[in-house]
């Protein structure tokens, strides 16, 4: 209680006496706004609260169901922890829709009242925590525009529970509570009755990507279209490429952007005499000219279809299917110059040997080709097919930023679980359709819902049988569903489609076949019931709701998450990285703020562990990862990569490559590139700089070697000048450890050798020079590109790390560099045993989850106790009076900065998170005894009182073990 005290004393302090305070406690006063560039929003504040509660209230007036569906995965999993909460909301200006109190009733643990009070306006939530209340009390409503998007003042303040403020919101809540009604089946009908929805403008019209149809297509009319601000940019970019000279290029624009409309504003400017579309689905002919006959107007009769038996060859705007088009007796009835523009769509097909037949016998004035995925499996470079001209881009993330898309609520949902164990990879078909699975399935689908009236979704199976028995056990239980497969012929799945966009169908089950080349606005749930294979594929059934449509508010996405292998790349498909950095990766899992807008992502807590399992087993470093990643940008690039290209492309982490490889130039060699032969001596200094220096830990390594590289001597004045500038920490210790670090004298025996057993960077009186042997090696143009390649690329990584800081919180750290960055003389890494006081700093190393049969010697049982205090435990054999003890007991008072580096499980690697520094709480330490080989030993247990609360997000993933998940 009294650490808790203090620490709610230290936040008032800071947040309402004197700002410089310097200790911050976890619970300082907060503004809380919605911050686009900063990734801050008022949502992460309330799932924080949400996820720490034993209890909560919330009294809120407006409820849209796009903001419930923030919380509700959420809200389940404090369901299964058997914590329970009520809202107050109303039905104030009739702003609250029927069926958003209908998606209320849904949440079992949570009662839900109504008032009347006219004028009822309140925003405020309140989490009972075991001792403490937190409360955000301010303008946002349980909107998700609220929530992510508006610009809102909300302020978040913790109160003791014996505290004056949170009995006046609580006594205020109660008074209204009383006199509320309960929200039942029947209150819902009655008041659905009688409702009428506000005279306000519709904000789902403002999101339909186009205008309405006009009544005519005469092009005066078609000229009132004009593209939006992202069109516009995109129309300047492919301008640009033609006044280069060039005749093509490529679009990659994310499904649901609007492909096809920027491809006719494109047309419309550039007035071709006739103009050649193929797209690769007869279903999509008739939708790209209708959209072509909109933005160009004109006559119908200019417009023809080329597919099948329906050839209108003499159109003055041909849409062709490639299977039709690329007959050579059908190729043959045109002048090879007949278009001078050629469209064509899904242009990441184009490998195949009929577009290439198309491709090679049209000359076009200008050729352009569309598709949202780019990358390819095989070996074929759609770029080089288009010299390399990117003439636009915009992927998922910078849509949804542009508000191009539909915004999604994403629920990666825990699959079926068996006798204690989750669906695998090795699933029988008879589990995957049994009784008890269909029944879970269906509960999920209930839960998290959809937009709209009507459910209107695709449901993508992993196998046919699957799809087939699963449609017939959904009808069987109410819903209308049909499965379609490769087999069922086009007019089957036109019809299918059409009774789902008619409200006859419920959902469409299918495989893969409706991945891309299907355009379906009005679904508003994706289900995948499948393994995720590729990010390439997952994103392409994402985007099957991702279109815009007056119907939808938003699509909601339900994927079931088994034991699969494969989990980590639903994270790596969601944000878009490529880094194949397994901590970015996890940090893609903890915080999702990355993606924009309204859509949020979540994850419920079973299925959550099962991805950090998957990442933590998975081989993200094999060659044949890397290998794929390198094709995929030297493809692009149209030349051999450097690493700088691998983070201006967002491709793979450069530190992963060496971190496998030892440095570049042998991952070039290890996969066949033909480069220029360099010496033994040379590659081992390019491992030195790729390992000690590219991972941009510390700055001022790279600043001396950038300096170096551009003149033959670098004094000690300009050097910390440079430092000076940039805003670095500076000190004699620090200096003289970059020094030791370039001679290579703080390294260990085997590290030395690696390296080259060399100086790289000599001090010679007050000038920091290169070494003659490396001087010498820099005459070499290649190796020299290298080096410069290394400074530039660490440059870029540099920008995650605190220059004026020892280290940087929340960074992950080795012990090797964690001995480096504190200036220690030499690499002690293999002697730090858990912990070491060396130089007035004692790094202490933490694995939080031992294995389960670990030597009982080693087994520390550290526990945090809360964000602010970890309950530590010293080496076997220690008493309070033993000198390393007294050392860390007294720090404070002997000037001994105590830093805490904290790894969730061997597993996870070498490296660990650095939470801040600590300091030893002087009234709790206690000498105890553990058996260690029958023997009792006495060990002494300290609480540490971290200097800053751990990150929440870090926090919750390191205590939270895996003994839940199989």
């Amino acid at each position: 209680m009294s650490n808790l005290v203090e620490n709610l004393t230290a936040s008032l302090y800071k947040g309402f006496i004197d700002q410089k305070h310097t200790r911050a406690g976890n619970f300082r006063p907060e503004l809380l706004v919605n911050n686009t560039h900063k990734n801050e929003n008022v949502l992460n504040a309330v799932l924080e609260e949400l996820e720490k509660s034993i209890d909560f209230i919330f009294s809120v007036a407006f409820i849209t169901e796009s903001g419930l569906a923030t919380l509700k995965s959420h809200l389940l999993d404090l369901k299964h922890k058997g914590i329970r909460g009520r809202i107050l909301t109303s039905t104030f200006l009739n702003f609250n829709q029927p069926k958003v109190f209908k998606e209320l009733m849904k949440l079992e643990n949570v009662e839900v009242r109504t008032t009347n009070i006219k004028g009822f306006h309140s925003k405020g939530y309140i989490f009972k925590h075991h001792t403490h209340y937190s409360l955000i009390v301010g303008s946002s409503n349980l909107t998700a525009h609220a929530l992510k998007v508006n610009y809102e003042w909300n302020v978040k303040l913790t109160s003791h529970e014996n505290g004056e403020i949170v009995h006046h919101f609580k006594n205020q809540f109660e008074e209204v509570w009383e006199n509320a009604h309960l929200l039942t089946s029947d209150w819902i009908e009655a008041y659905e009755k009688s409702y009428t929805p506000i005279a306000r403008p519709n904000e789902i019209n403002q999101l339909i990507e186009m205008p309405a149809p006009y009544e005519t297509n005469a092009i005066e009319e078609a000229l009132k279209i004009v593209p939006n601000k992202m069109q516009e940019a995109a129309l300047l970019q492919i301008a640009a490429v033609r006044e280069a000279g060039k005749d093509k290029g490529i679009i990659i624009s994310a499904t649901g952007t609007g492909k096809t409309y920027l491809s006719a504003f494109d047309v419309r400017r550039y007035a071709p005499k006739r103009m050649l579309f193929i797209v690769h689905r007869e279903q999509i002919l008739s939708k790209a000219k209708t959209d072509f006959l909109k933005i160009l107007g004109g006559i119908e009769s200019d417009f023809g279809i080329y597919s099948g038996n329906n050839k209108q060859t003499q159109a003055k705007y041909l849409f062709a299917t490639i299977q039709t088009i690329s007959k050579e007796a059908n190729l043959n009835q045109f002048d090879p110059e007949e278009f001078d523009y050629i469209l064509i769509d899904e242009v990441h097909k184009a490998g195949a040997s009929s577009y290439r037949r198309v491709m090679n016998y049209f000359q076009p004035k200008f050729l352009m080709g569309m598709t949202a995925t780019p990358e390819r499996t095989d070996d074929f470079n759609i770029y080089q097919l288009f010299d390399y001209n990117i003439a636009y881009e915009i992927r998922l993330q910078e849509a949804l930023e542009e508000d191009m898309l539909c915004p999604f609520h994403y629920f990666g949902v825990t699959d079926m679980v068996y006798d204690g164990e989750l669906l695998d990879e090795e699933v029988s078909f008879s589990k995957l359709v049994d009784t008890e699975r269909v029944d879970h399935i269906v509960e999920k689908l209930y839960y998290y819902g959809h937009s709209g009236d009507r459910v209107k979704g695709l449901i993508f199976c992993s196998r046919k049988d699957e799809a087939t028995k699963l449609s017939f056990e959904l009808n069987q239980r109410g819903l209308r569903t049909i499965s379609l497969t490769g087999e069922n012929s086009q007019d089957e799945r036109t019809l299918a489609v059409n009774q789902l966009e008619n409200g006859k169908l419920d959902y469409i089950l299918t495989v893969d076949i409706f991945n891309e080349g299907i355009d379906i606005p009005c679904i508003n749930q994706v289900v995948m019931l499948r393994q995720t294979q590729s990010s390439i594929i997952f994103i392409q059934q994402l985007g099957r709701g991702l279109r815009k449509h007056a119907s939808k508010e938003y699509v909601t996405i339900i994927d079931f998450i088994g034991n699969y292998k494969n989990n980590y790349l639903i994270p790596v498909a969601l944000s878009g990285d490529k880094s194949q950095n397994k901590d970015n990766i996890r940090r893609h899992v903890k915080d999702t703020s990355y993606i924009k807008g309204v859509s949020t992502i979540n994850f419920e807590e079973i299925a959550k562990k099962q991805i950090f399992k998957a990442i933590t087993n998975s081989k993200l470093t094999s060659l044949k990862l890397l290998k794929e990643a390198y094709t995929e940008l030297k493809n692009r690039i149209g030349r051999v990569p450097e690493l700088y290209d691998f983070i201006q492309h967002n491709s793979i982490d450069p530190v992963v490559i060496v971190e496998e490889h030892f440095n570049y130039y042998q991952f070039l060699k290890k996969i066949k590139e033909d480069v220029p032969v360099i010496s033994e001596y040379e590659s081992k200094v390019l491992t030195m700089l790729s390992l000690e220096v590219l991972n941009g830990q510390r700055l001022h390594e790279i600043v001396l070697l950038d300096l170096l590289m551009k003149q033959e001597k670098v004094s000690v004045q300009q050097f910390t000048h440079k430092l000076n500038d940039l805003n670095c920490r500076l000190s004699p210790e620090t200096l003289t450890s970059v020094r030791r670090v370039f001679d290579l004298s703080f390294f260990t025996q085997v590290s030395r050798k690696k390296y080259g057993d060399q100086a790289i960077v000599v001090l010679d009186g007050e000038d920091f020079a290169f070494s003659q042997s490396v001087k010498e090696l820099l005459t070499n143009s290649y190796f020299s590109r290298m080096v410069e390649d290394i400074i530039k690329s660490a440059k870029v990584k540099a920008k995650a790390f605190q220059c004026n800081q020892l280290l940087t919180i929340n960074q992950k750290y080795s012990r090797k560099d964690v001995c480096k960055l504190l200036n220690w003389f030499k690499d002690e890494s293999a002697v730090v045993n858990g912990y070491k006081t060396k130089h007035q700093t004692c790094p202490i190393f933490i694995t939080y989850h031992k294995k389960v049969n670990i030597e009982e010697s080693i087994n520390y049982k550290d526990e945090f106790l809360s964000q602010e205090l970890l309950n530590w435990e010293t080496r076997k054999n220690r008493k309070i009076d033993s000198k390393e003890v007294k050392e860390i007991i007294h720090a404070d008072e002997n000037n001994i900065d105590l830093h805490i580096f904290v790894k969730k499980e061997d597993g996870e690697g070498s490296d660990y998170y650095y939470l801040g520094k600590a300091h030893p709480d002087q009234e709790n330490i206690k000498q105890s005894k553990r058996v260690v080989d029958g023997k009792d030993l006495p060990v002494v247990h300290i609480h540490m009182v971290m200097e800053q609360p751990v990150d929440y997000k870090i926090y919750q993933y390191l205590v939270n073990g895996e003994e839940e998940i199989n």
